[in-house]
């Protein structure tokens, strides 16, 4: 008799299984890691590929894969915390395409309803085809400890209390860098509701708005233009129509002829205020100083058009002045797209009377469309951009004759963005004067103490745009 044991037959190796929409979600996400991308440039191609390769990739697919890459980018600074507390070694020392499929796989078990032995194994199963088999098993070692608690326990564990340190406790829970939730709180005033609203805001998935173009299409007639029940007018201005469904808004015949665009309504806001403001004299000669990528200018050029107007859109980058031309192309009315530097500018001094300079900025109001450019920002970028923001208020305050106005605005609401270089040029530009912005926008509320105004996210549901309105008195 035989007393040996048995020898077991070798386990047969399963290949993983590709699921196409997590695949899809993970390269989106190395693409933003890797080569500073945009999501909301990334992931349009990534969608298309996917559906010209299979037919079964359907609208809950692209919706799912949507929700994986920007709720992962939203909450990644607490799922950072929470995945460090799950490893025994720094977070940096986590490879970046081990931490993504870490991190795809915490926002499925805390930010999504998919159940959680789902969600551990699709992202196991993840592992095991983009990292390999080695790496799939720490993965679900840490997912595992992940699963052991909901969003808010864990919360409860990594964040410190609220009394002891409040910018550090709030950076954690509404995953915001700790300098962001400073700079956004001394902006914004006021005490703890005010900036969690701010922070939560921030974290929403936010409308797409249309705007309808003025002449060439009403805000009323691009809303009966779309599907029945697929859309709302805009809260505040009169040519925005917010979308109430998903879909590509390209695709729409509005859009497709360029009698509409996507543009916030905030941004609209800006260039509806730009055009309302009083003048003193000639009202013929508009100027858009940083024209890219056109959806201001394209407003600009239309409100010009309607009262006889020309509008010179100008853009330092060609490929961005092309963005321009085709957002303008088909107004009605005169306007000009040219490659310039506003801070050495090709035109006349005092040649404009209205002006509009939205300067490149940090870009901390658009937190909810751009996710990522929160965990891309530094505090030192504020150095690298104020030069460039003085100059080219500056060149604005040149541009413009006396009695026009010249439109500053930002899409931050930093105060070393706004109101710190308005104050500091005006100091160093004689003959200039702060417009009350207020009302000229009479149906928008909580504006700010003026003369320039500023909208929020939780108050107004648009970017956090900026707007000091200045006119030249000699």
């Amino acid at each position: 008799m035989n007393d040996q044991p048995r020898r077991q037959p070798p386990r047969k190796h399963r290949r993983p299984q590709k699921d196409p929409v997590r695949i899809l979600a993970f390269e989106a996400l190395r693409a933003v890691d890797e080569r500073d991308a945009y999501a909301n440039l990334v992931l349009p191609p990534l969608l298309r590929k996917a559906r010209e390769k299979s037919a079964d990739f359907d609208a809950r697919d692209a919706a799912l894969a949507t929700e994986l890459v920007y709720g992962t980018l939203r909450r990644q600074g607490t799922y950072d915390a929470i995945i460090a507390s799950c490893v025994d070694r720094p977070l940096r020392e986590v490879d970046p395409p081990v931490l993504d499929v870490l991190s795809l796989g915490a926002h499925q078990l805390l930010g999504t309803r998919i159940p959680t032995h789902a969600a551990v194994s699709a992202t196991v199963e993840l592992a095991r085809v983009v990292l390999g088999d080695g790496r799939a098993k720490f993965v679900n070692a840490v997912l595992r400890k992940v699963a052991a608690d909901d969003l808010d326990g864990w919360v409860a564990k990594v964040a410190p209390p609220y009394d002891e340190d409040p910018e550090d406790h709030l950076a954690i829970v509404h995953s915001h860098p700790r300098w962001v939730v400073g700079a956004l709180w001394d902006a914004l005033g006021g005490g703890r509701a005010g900036i969690e609203d701010l922070l939560e805001a921030d974290n929403e998935r936010p409308e797409v708005t249309l705007v309808a173009r003025p002449g060439r299409i009403t805000g009323t007639e691009l809303l009966d233009a779309l599907p029945a029940d697929s859309a709302l007018p805009g809260r505040w201005s009169p040519y925005a129509v917010r979308l109430t469904e998903g879909g590509e808004p390209g695709a729409l015949d509005p859009v497709r002829e360029g009698r509409a665009g996507v543009q916030d309504e905030g941004s609209q806001l800006v260039a509806l205020a730009l055009a309302n403001a009083p003048v003193e004299g000639s009202d013929k000669r508009w100027l858009d100083g940083c024209a890219g990528p056109g959806g201001k200018a394209a407003m600009l050029a239309g409100l010009a058009s309607e009262r006889g107007a020309f509008l010179l859109a100008s853009e330092k980058q060609p490929h961005r002045a092309g963005l321009v031309a085709q957002a303008l192309r088909g107004n009605p009315g005169p306007y000009q797209v040219i490659a310039a530097d506003g801070t050495r500018p090709p035109w006349r001094p005092g040649t404009f009377d209205r002006v509009l300079m939205d300067v490149p900025c940090t870009g901390l109001g658009a937190l909810r469309r751009r996710p990522e450019a929160r965990w891309r920002r530094r505090p030192e970028d504020l150095d690298g951009f104020a030069p460039l923001q003085r100059g080219l208020l500056t060149e604005a305050l040149a541009a413009v004759r006396v009695g026009g106005v010249v439109g500053y605005a930002t899409c931050s609401p930093h105060i070393a963005e706004t109101r710190a270089v308005v104050d500091d040029v005006m100091k160093r530009v004689p003959g200039t004067e702060l417009i009350d912005a207020r009302p000229l926008l009479p149906d928008v509320p909580a504006l700010g103490e003026g003369p320039d105004i500023q909208l929020w996210p939780h108050l107004h549901g648009t970017d956090a745009m900026y707007l000091a309105l200045i006119r030249r008195t000699a």
